[in-house]
């Protein structure tokens, strides 16, 4: 794949899901090397923040001619003080990506010799040993990608074919040369938000495929209940001016076609009738009823966030910011990751709710006395003697609690740092970890919930009379977990669909 100065979240996807090869359009790299022509030339007789000053709060004194390449190193030696669990794989790519895009906007001043290690690291899948924690989120996320360009100059440790190994190992092995310093690589690559760019983005990846799921599981969900259909109505959620009300209601409209299950109110209720009492609920629960209105914020922030992650992949993200049109090098904060750290807390907030949609619809499953028509954890075994997916829904109630512990948000605890030269911080890696965190656990609570439909349709024996898209995910998840009336431990099992559900529909 050829890349320019713009992606978008597709070509996102199969860069760092696809694992696609990639190289860089000619016109972008000619237009780097003329931005560190113009920087070499200009940056002589002037005195520029991080080329020939200190860093930080020791931007004050100025450094010698004799010293300028060893101050590169040293930010990057120095700032390579992560802490905790090597990020995955994954992200360490994400964030890789976040570099180089920033980079090819021809405003960092960088040798493009740095562009084409970046692109040998992806291409190759080496990822640099990063740490998940040390970003205060401003300047930048400069701890982690410390860590990235420690393994571009040769040092530090990278994960290659699955292994942890000395970086300098690799680079013989593969006949690759060590980047070298010239005149800001070191401040470059080490300044600015492309690490929680790069896990935001996968979040976001991640958060797009469980709401497809919560659609399919709501819709099965209103269908095992034998809910009436105009929930769904187009006329009902056009009357509420919010457009992913909107689609999620066509959406589930699309998912139900062809079901049997449903009942139509029109039919039922409209045709005059003497009942004075209604087994069937004239109104369902909420978990089942306000899908619409409870999903639709949630697929207006997946939206919203989608903009700003991309503009910010597509942004020039560090200082100073070199600019050849206008002959001249400015100074500002574009390092500061508040956009991103506040999606990500959006993000994670919406997700949050996003399982507590599903929590609800299972114990609607789990809860006879409610439902009225299964049996208690959808178990098909000897009550009292079996338990069905009891202690199941201690695993999803659990989650979820934490989930929404999580939700509390990151964007506003800012701690002044850096001899409060960073007196205002974003948090944004901080924000997008724990996002991430509440992404994994939602994914255990929906597969737990995938296992309870499926086991409530074996109950009610109507998979016959789903519709075609709900049909085929009971079929699917039958695969994966057989229908069952023993007890039998489950762990294996919720990992199994845990893991199908990543894959996407």
């Amino acid at each position: 794949m050829i890349i320019g100065k713009r992606l978008n979240l597709e070509e996102f996807r199969a860069i760092v899901e696809g694992k696609a090869k990639i190289d860089v359009d000619d016109e972008v790299k000619k237009s780097v090397v003329e931005c560190f022509d113009f920087l070499e030339d200009f940056s002589k007789d002037k005195v520029i923040y991080g080329i020939n000053t200190g860093f930080g709060p020791m931007s004050q004194w100025r450094i010698p001619d004799v010293h300028l390449i060893e101050l590169q190193y040293n930010i990057i030696r120095s700032h390579s003080t992560g802490a905790g669990e090597p990020l995955p794989a994954i992200y360490v790519r994400a964030s890789m990506l976040s570099r180089l895009m920033t980079f090819l906007q021809a405003h960092s001043g960088v040798n493009f010799q740095t562009c084409r290690l970046l692109v040998e690291f992806i291409n190759r899948e080496i990822y640099p040993l990063v740490p998940q924690h040390g970003s205060v989120g401003a300047s930048g996320d400069l701890v982690q990608l410390a860590h990235v360009a420690l393994a571009l100059i040769g040092e530090g440790e990278v994960f290659y074919k699955g292994e942890r190994r000395d970086t300098a190992e690799v680079f013989a092995e593969l006949g690759l040369e060590p980047l070298k310093m010239y005149i800001r690589e070191g401040l470059a690559i080490t300044n600015g938000t492309a690490v929680m760019t790069g896990i935001g983005l996968v979040n976001l990846l991640d958060a797009k495929r469980l709401m497809e799921w919560s659609l399919k599981a709501s819709v099965l969900m209103n269908e095992i209940a034998s809910s009436y259909d105009d929930f769904m109505s187009g006329v009902l959620n056009g009357l509420k001016h919010h457009s992913g009300q909107k689609i999620v209601a066509s959406k589930m409209r699309q998912i139900a076609a062809g079901s049997r299950m449903l009942r139509s109110r029109e039919n039922e209720l409209y045709l005059g009738t003497e009942q004075q009492s209604f087994s069937n609920k004239v109104q369902p629960y909420y978990s089942l009823r306000c899908v619409p209105q409870v999903l639709g914020p949630v697929w207006d922030t997946m939206e919203n966030a989608e903009k700003v992650l991309i503009d910010e992949l597509n942004s020039v993200d560090d200082n100073p910011i070199v600019d050849p049109h206008s002959k001249t090098v400015v100074h500002g904060g574009n390092f500061h990751g508040d956009y991103v750290s506040f999606e990500m807390d959006k993000l994670k907030m919406a997700v949050t709710k996003m399982t507590m949609l599903a929590e609800r619809q299972m114990n609607y499953l789990f809860h006879d006395r409610i439902n009225g028509i299964l049996p208690p954890f959808v178990n098909l075994g000897v009550l009292g003697l079996n338990y069905g997916l009891q202690a199941s829904q201690f695993t999803a109630t659990s989650t979820t609690a934490e989930c929404q512990t999580l939700s509390n948000p990151m964007y506003v605890h800012s701690i002044p740092n850096n001899n409060d030269n960073q007196d205002i911080v974003s948090m944004g890696t901080n924000s997008a970890l724990i996002c991430r965190q509440v992404i994994e656990n939602s994914y255990q609570v929906m597969a737990i919930h995938m296992i309870a439909l499926a086991q409530a349709v074996d109950c009610l024996g109507a998979a016959d009379k789903l519709a075609p898209s709900t049909r085929k995910l009971y079929e699917e998840l039958r695969l994966l977990v057989p229908a069952f009336v023993e007890d039998t431990p489950k762990y294996k099992e919720i990992e199994r669909i845990e893991n199908r559900l990543r894959g996407g529909l």
